[in-house]
């Protein structure tokens, strides 16, 4: 979905004089000039993760006069991020982050803005990468970051990383040619070893001060102005309020990328199950569909429950919120499993089902229910 037209590119005479008036304290910096300008709206730049980090590069990038820019986030708006990702409102939570964060960068400048509802995979990252300039990794967990460091190698773009915990922050970047992520990480850290934002927390103004640094590197990057943060990292501790500098260069005994790999596996993190228990469930509020016939769940049906029979799945699914915690249920599991497949299909990575169905319920959780 493509939204708007980058000025630069196509304008008329009204949009040439408005884009002099918005970019006049940003052409008159030394050594910048209308070329640089130009630059920005001709480029393409991919964003992986519209949250904390995100919240700060977007509106920057597309203040600056980037042209064209891709989100991907498969993420919801909750009241919980909105201390720190300014990007997104009160009236966004429950929306898709990616959505969230192109509709607001639209209010600030015109743009191409391209939200990718999805999360980014071993599937999808190469294609997204062959259509952009720069990758700008905003990410909040090792899995994303090895995947955006090895696709990035695998297509010849550079990067611009970034990480935030707690008080304290980082960034670097990459470029094709030069050290990268694998080179200062080899391995990613044991799992559980390193705090969530939700276990640890996190200062607002740190991720306010990394994403901009990061949307400066990209600035500079796009337009050859200044010297990236090639190897180099920039450390900022908050409570100090200091920077400090650790410079790294290639690892001689690192093998190359040739190919992408399972990430999860790599990163030592269990994959989410797709079975759910009638135990489980029980203990859940996710919103369950039922996929068997009407005349089935006239008999038993578990409460608060969507009647969608399988046959009639495929056409509804569009629909429905494909972030959503879904739960599938049936008689038996049997049906369950085929929608699970047909959904997951279709991008519900979240969706699971109930493995021994509705028998399984009346079962294990309610004795009452008819069974048949």
């Amino acid at each position: 979905m493509r939204n708007s037209q980058p000025c630069g590119a196509t304008c008329d005479n009204g949009d040439m004089e408005s884009d002099t008036a918005r970019y006049a304290r940003q052409v008159a910096l030394p050594g910048f000039g209308s070329g640089a300008q130009q630059a920005l709206g001709a480029s393409r730049v991919l964003v992986i993760g519209a949250g904390g980090l995100g919240s700060t590069v977007i509106p920057a990038l597309v203040a600056a006069g980037v042209g064209s820019l891709t989100v991907v986030d498969d993420d919801s708006v909750e009241l919980s991020n909105l201390h720190r990702q300014y990007v997104h409102s009160t009236a966004d939570v429950g929306r898709n982050k990616a959505e969230s964060a192109s509709a607001r960068a639209l209010q600030i400048a015109p743009a191409v803005m391209t939200p990718v509802g999805e999360r980014l995979t071993a599937a999808n990252a190469l294609p997204l990468f062959a259509d952009h300039d720069l990758v700008i990794d905003g990410s909040d967990n090792f899995v994303t970051r090895y995947l955006v460091a090895d696709a990035a190698e695998l297509s010849g773009i550079p990067v611009v990383w970034g990480a935030v915990s707690q008080y304290g922050g980082q960034l670097s970047v990459t470029t094709p040619g030069g050290p990268g992520y694998r080179d200062l990480f080899p391995a990613p850290p044991s799992p559980g070893s390193v705090l969530s934002c939700e276990e640890g927390g996190v200062f607002p103004a740190t991720v306010a001060v990394i994403g901009a640094l990061m949307a400066g590197e990209a600035l500079k990057l796009l337009t050859g102005v200044g010297s990236p943060l090639v190897g180099r990292v920039t450390a900022y501790d908050a409570l100090g309020g200091s920077f400090r500098e650790l410079q790294f260069g290639p690892d001689p005994q690192r093998s190359a990328v040739t190919a992408l790999v399972d990430y999860e596996a790599f990163c030592g993190v269990e994959k989410r199950s797709t079975d759910v228990s009638a135990r489980e469930l029980s203990g859940m509020h996710p919103l369950i569909i039922d996929v068997r016939e009407a005349w089935e769940a006239e008999i038993a049906a578990l409460p608060d429950s969507l009647l969608i029979p399988l046959g009639s799945l495929e056409s509804v699914a569009p629909t429905l919120d494909p972030h959503a915690d879904i739960v599938l249920v049936c008689h038996h599991g049997i049906r369950s499993a085929q929608a699970l497949g047909l959904l997951q299909s279709l991008g519900f990575n979240r969706a699971r089902h109930l493995t021994g169905g509705i028998d399984a319920w009346a079962r294990e959780i309610d004795p009452t229910m008819a069974r048949y």
